[in-house]
């Protein structure tokens, strides 16, 4: 007898006599280095995949020993590759097995084109990015163990999960303890992506706080306790997302078409949209976050303290800019917290594999000026050769089109099998192409380069 084992690391071959095989095994186990370590996860067990899914897909899930959910989904036409996705938000509740499921109907797009797909919810609600990258890579070893070795691996990071995955591709590299010298992910796909790090993605919520605060004054009201805004609610406040839309509404009327709206609602609401440069249908989704997530960060993760500013801006837009400025609160980030939400948040741009971005340019959540900061970091990393920018004329923050998303896939995987390296133009014309397969919703730009994130959101002292 014979037993045939196949290296998932480096695709050789490796056949054992009955003899060698009880060696092979306890090698394995002890993690040799002619294998993977095993992962010590306790295998996924078989689950019904979403309907969005091809019906002849196999899917299967579980919890991972950090207590994160995950889902994996795998083509009856495997193509051999496996997409491991970093999904947006993030969610301030405890995880549960329905944000996976969301994520798969989502992004079924790459289950069609036939790639494997796995997503992990994280082991915990907020705004914790390297933990989160930790929860990723620990499914992809899952995946390896209990479903298979894939031939190319690629870490998809949609909107927060972007900063995830560009994490994560910075931890985990050939040069990681237990990687055996080989990197875990070959490729990074980033959409939609919120590129800036927490230490300057969120600035303008913060703009948007104060500015709020400086037209409505109800938040907090003025027979309520007041509170540093940078901190977005103190620890143990307790507000709901009802609660705050109902004083939004009272001052702005965003639930009212703007006809029904009065005057003095409605040039507050120009005032927001011209200072902060956002449109009034965003308004109040960016001010949930600039609420109940600065919470989170602030109280949980940076010990109390806000590492979010505005010392120095100088906001414009408004009918009167020096009122605006002379009135807003001011708020200087504190030094310690500001380093430790960096630490955990903010790309470095050490990425040593391919990077290929794409971005709504209208997208009003995470701004495409902050692509132009990512790609300032990942040339002082030495790493900008191995990034290239996509844009797109149509979409939404969530999703672009079908055929977006296989397109950008396999202009990945010839960069990293064949050393073709796409360019804008490139993968334009690749997406034309593939409207005949996954339908119309092409809308490439190569010629689009985004502006200086300073031109966006206003530059201001930091620590």
């Amino acid at each position: 007898m014979r037993l045939s084992h196949k290296n998932r690391d480096n695709g050789m071959q490796l056949t054992l006599s009955r003899g060698a095989a009880s060696c092979c095994v306890a090698l394995l186990l002890a993690g040799c280095a002619t294998g993977p370590r095993p992962s010590g996860e306790a295998a996924p067990q078989a689950s019904a995949c979403p309907p969005e899914v091809p019906a002849n897909a196999t899917c299967l899930s579980g919890v991972d020993s950090a207590g994160a959910h995950y889902l994996i989904a795998k083509p009856a036409q495997w193509n051999g590759h496996l997409v491991m996705h970093a999904h947006g938000g993030p969610l301030l509740g405890a995880p549960t097995a329905a944000r996976a499921t969301e994520d798969l109907k989502r992004w079924a797009i790459m289950v069609k084109a036939g790639y494997a797909w796995a997503g992990s919810t994280f082991r915990q609600g907020g705004v914790e990015v390297r933990a989160a990258a930790e929860d990723t890579e620990r499914l992809r070893r899952i995946f390896i163990e209990h479903v298979g070795a894939p031939k190319r691996t690629i870490l998809h990071g949609q909107s927060w999960g972007a900063g995830v995955a560009a994490k994560g591709a910075e931890m985990f590299t050939a040069q990681t303890p237990g990687s055996q010298g080989k990197a875990p992910y070959d490729a990074v796909l980033l959409t939609s992506g919120v590129l800036g790090g927490g230490t300057r993605s969120y600035d303008f919520r913060t703009d948007l706080r104060v500015v709020y605060q400086h037209l409505c004054k109800n938040h907090p009201r003025p027979t309520e306790p007041a509170y540093a805004l940078n901190l977005g609610l103190p620890a143990g406040a307790s507000m709901t997302s009802a609660d705050l839309a109902a004083r939004v509404n009272e001052c702005l009327a965003l639930n009212k078409p703007a006809a029904q709206r009065t005057p003095e609602q409605q040039a507050r609401i120009d005032t927001i949209a011209k200072v902060i440069k956002i449109p009034a249908s965003s308004i109040q989704g960016h001010l949930n976050w600039a609420t109940f997530h600065f919470q989170d960060i602030t109280a949980k993760r940076t010990g109390g303290a806000s590492p979010f500013g505005n010392t120095g801006v100088v906001y414009t837009g408004a009918s009167d800019d020096a009122a605006l400025n002379a009135s807003v609160l001011r708020y200087a980030a504190d030094a310690r917290a500001y380093q430790r939400f960096a630490s955990d948040t903010d790309p470095t741009g050490k990425i040593p594999v391919p990077v290929l971005t794409t971005k709504w340019i209208a997208d009003p959540t995470a701004f495409v000026e902050l692509d132009a900061h990512f790609k300032t970091v990942m040339q002082q990393a030495g790493s900008g050769e191995r990034l290239v920018q996509t844009f797109t004329r149509q979409g939404t923050h969530s999703y672009i089109s079908d055929a977006t998303y296989p397109t950008l896939m396999t202009a990945l995987l010839n960069w990293v099998e064949q050393g073709v390296k796409p360019t804008p133009q490139s993968v334009a014309a690749a997406c034309a192409a593939n409207e005949a397969v996954y339908g119309a919703g092409c809308s490439f730009d190569p010629a689009y380069a985004p502006p200086a994130l300073e031109t966006r959101v206003p530059a201001r002292q930091r620590p």
